[in-house]
């Protein structure tokens, strides 16, 4: 018996898989289809089945060395030629080198006759041949719906696609076979789902005069897949599908630096900037200054060498341009530096999952370190507040896997904290600069806030914001006895302190004149006391003196006398 699962998986036959080739359908396959196996892609008409399977066969040709054979029971090779042209594959040169085999097969419906001798030998042995001429690996049936146009005998169609099936897997050969999507079921016969290996969904839905194009597996036999719908974009590249990312919240979590682009900002954000791979949400009111924070940190990042892509919802590239010129900054220097892109767009051009898609796109294209997205409040136009969540939610979390730094600037309806924009996305971001209008003394000026900064010590302070000719700054507010004052209200109250300290100043200076005179007074007076007192000193001393003399005198007559008298002479 095994006791650990992980024991008996070591030993066990593992599905291999074909690589398709095709952007980001192999991470939600986990490596491809299934590898000598029938893979069914279904879907309306014009949602990309066709295309789909002509980029597995020139994928496969080109990239992984496996010459692909494509049969077509509708389009002519001639046609299908054309038509793939415009996204750079030469089927014409591709045949002459025998990496691809084109096929058309042409069926008559009238001809097919109900019975129960009805068989695709004729075709296998075309088939046949065709994989042999090149060493197929691939093969590709389009549409399957043709060769059963004229059957409505179930238990035929069920035989012959069985049959075909297993006469592909006997084969080897990795096959796409496509199919139109059926009333109530994924295709018209609704069979091929069930015998197919791998079953993938093409859906394309227009909502709001905007079209999205979705992408679904089904099933897939023997392999842990995706279940998710995928948005996915046709463009002059071909198909690129966009994964779900991931929700385990594991990205790495930098702890360099980078500059906002304002030195003032930085020092509010503990004198560094923003944490690197971060996301950074610049909120306000019309005209409060978004744009120009954003495009300063687009301009710093540029400056130190690295690349950027500003996304602008709003704005052309041209008007961009000009206006941060105004300002002391040129953006198009970075342009011809190949640093700076810009994608503009207007949000109606596509649905929210195709702006995501292209987005997704252009950064794993140009490789940028920053990215601006301006505004993400534009979105709203294409779909609710929760759905631009849920994309956002997703682009957050792609930029943050590839260490990308990203500032969003979103439009507040009003002058409140806990606007609409704000709570649709602040609790995702990172770092929340507020900028709104403080009006005072006649005059509109702007105030910022960081209302947040996730890991880092920040100001809690509120700085004007200024935009002048030099560029951006954040200035200290005065407090006054009205609250918070900007502008001309500052400059006023700034020139009042200038004056307090100029009549302190002079104050002091008066004063400490006074106290230098007064202090001259009183050491002619110390001096005037000192000299009176030495002079009475030497008075007082002289007496002394004198009185010792007459002392000395007196005693020494007396002396005189005393032996005088002991000799017995006369005094006379």
């Amino acid at each position: 018996m095994y006791n650990n699962p992980s024991d008996l998986n070591t030993s066990l036959p593992s599905l291999q898989k074909s690589r398709t080739g095709i952007k980001g359908l192999d991470e939600i396959t986990l490596g491809g289809l299934p590898q000598g196996r029938p893979t069914l892609i279904c879907g309306s008409a014009g949602c990309g089945k066709t295309l789909f399977s002509i980029e597995f066969l020139v994928h496969g040709a080109l990239e992984f060395g496996e010459p692909g054979v494509f049969v077509a029971f509708e389009e002519k090779t001639e046609e299908l030629t054309v038509n793939v042209a415009s996204l750079g594959f030469d089927l014409a040169q591709m045949q002459k080198d025998k990496l691809i085999k084109l096929d058309h097969v042409h069926i008559e419906r009238s001809e097919i006759e109900e019975t129960g001798e009805y068989d695709l030998d004729g075709l296998f042995i075309r088939l046949g041949h065709a994989i042999d001429s090149i060493g197929a690996k691939r093969v590709v049936l389009d549409t399957i719906e043709s060769l059963f146009s004229g059957l409505d005998n179930e238990a035929i169609i069920r035989a012959e696609l069985r049959r075909l099936f297993e006469w592909l897997k006997n084969k080897n050969v990795t096959t796409v076979i496509t199919g139109e999507k059926g009333e109530g079921t994924l295709t018209r016969q609704g069979l091929e789902e069930y015998v197919s290996d791998c079953v993938i969904m093409l859906d394309h839905r227009v909502e709001n005069k905007i079209s999205t194009r979705l992408l679904r597996i089904v099933k897939y036999r023997g392999s842990v897949h995706g279940t998710n719908e995928y948005p996915f974009l046709i463009d002059e590249d071909g198909i690129s599908v966009m994964p779900v990312t991931s929700l385990t919240l594991s990205h790495y979590a930098s702890t360099d630096r980078i500059s906002s682009g304002i030195p003032a900002l930085n020092k509010m954000l503990g004198g560094k900037g923003f944490f690197r791979g971060s996301s950074i949400l610049v909120s306000g009111t019309a005209g409060t200054g978004k744009t120009s924070i954003a495009g300063s940190f687009a301009n710093e990042s540029c400056l130190n060498g690295e690349k950027c892509i500003y996304f602008a919802f709003e704005e052309s590239p041209k008007q961009i341009i000009r206006n941060m010129g105004s300002i002391g900054i040129d953006l198009q220097a970075h342009i011809d530096n190949n640093l700076l892109k810009f994608h503009a767009s207007r949000p109606t051009l596509n649905g929210l999952e195709m702006h995501l898609l292209a987005i997704n796109k252009l950064i794993t294209q140009f490789k940028p370190t920053t990215v601006v997205v301006d505004p993400i409040t534009n979105l709203v136009t294409v779909g609710s507040v929760s759905e631009v969540k849920i994309v956002l939610i997703r682009l957050i979390d792609f930029l943050q896997s590839e260490g990308i730094t990203v500032m969003f600037t979103a439009l507040s309806l009003n002058d409140s904290i806990s606007e609409q924009t704000d709570e649709s996305i602040s609790s995702l971001v990172d770092a929340w600069l507020l900028v709104r209008d403080i009006e005072l003394n006649g005059e509109r000026n702007r105030g910022l806030y960081v209302m947040k900064s996730r890991g880092m010590k920040h100001s809690n302070q509120i700085r004007e914001f200024v935009i002048s000719d030099n560029g951006l700054d954040l200035v200290d507010v005065f407090l006054g006895p009205d609250g918070v004052l900007t502008g001309s209200a500052r400059e006023a109250q700034h020139l009042l302190e200038q004056t307090d300290v100029a009549l302190r100043d002079h104050a002091v200076s008066s004063k400490d004149r006074e106290i230098e005179r007064k202090r001259l007074v009183l050491e002619s007076k110390i001096n005037g006391l000192k000299e009176e007192f030495e002079s009475l000193q030497e008075q007082l001393n002289k007496t002394f003196i004198e009185e010792q003399l007459k002392q000395e005198v007196f005693e020494k007559n007396r002396q005189e006398i005393s032996r005088f008298r002991d000799s017995g002479k006369s005094l006379e």
